[in-house]
């Protein structure tokens, strides 16, 4: 089965200065048909004004993985790390026992544009712990490059480890570029499309689309115009 969610029935924030679209129940935005899908419970589609940010807060038992698409995203944290986060790279932050950070667009004169993802752990209490990999455009081009999977199957030089039961693809498209990716019927995935267009099993996904599969062999991407795209396999 494959249900499509349209950008337009996401959630809404306009903070001034910050612009987010909400794919799941988050903050002031309640959807009890979209408290999460499988074990990934938030996607903020997020857009800072330069010289602005979240300030220092708090996170506990929840994997945090930030995916920048334009700008810069300035991150510092509790355990030392002060890192910038360019397009291309992949932010993993374990919030484990407690961990305090911010996240600040520095980038004069352009808007920091990001996705912020969480996704509930498989084991609880941890230290906290942060890992950043650049993912080349090379690996993502017509095909899905693997950005965050456990420890075991993130082999790769451009995969974050994370303490989850989830894997986290990204994948360019465009032209007669089309792949297809095996899938566990018994688990779920969540297809998220960034830019462009793309079809997903058949059907048509716009920039902000999403389509969540159950009870799927096999995920099949092609007709990409332009299109960016994130892939999820999560626990039931």
């Amino acid at each position: 089965m494959l249900s499509i969610r349209p950008s337009a029935e996401r959630g809404y924030a306009d903070h001034g200065w910050l612009k987010s679209f909400h794919s799941f129940s988050f903050a002031n935005y309640f959807d009890p048909a979209h408290m999460g899908f499988g074990n990934l419970r938030v996607i903020n589609e997020d857009r800072i004004d330069p010289g602005t940010g979240f300030g220092t807060h708090g996170h506990r038992d929840m994997e945090i993985i930030s995916y920048v698409l334009s700008g810069n995203l300035a991150h510092q944290d509790s355990m030392g790390n002060v890192k910038g986060i360019p397009p291309g790279d992949v932010q993993r932050m374990s919030a484990g026992s407690g961990v305090r950070h911010s996240e600040f667009n520095h980038a004069k004169g352009e808007i920091t544009h990001f996705l912020q993802i969480w996704i509930e752990p498989n084991v609880l209490g941890i230290d906290p712990g942060y890992e950043q990999k650049t993912v080349p455009a090379s690996a993502k081009r017509g095909q899905l490059a693997l950005v965050a999977a456990p420890a075991a199957d993130a082999v790769a030089e451009h995969t974050v480890k994370i303490h989850a039961d989830a894997r986290m693809y990204a994948g360019l498209f465009g032209g007669a570029e089309q792949v297809s990716l095996p899938l566990n019927p018994e688990r779920k995935a969540y297809v998220f499309l960034v830019r462009g267009a793309l079809q997903v099993n058949g059907q048509t996904l716009h920039a902000g689309d999403a389509a969540m599969l159950q009870g799927e062999s096999a995920l099949s991407l092609r007709e990409g115009q332009d299109a960016e795209v994130l892939v999820f396999d999560l626990a039931p």
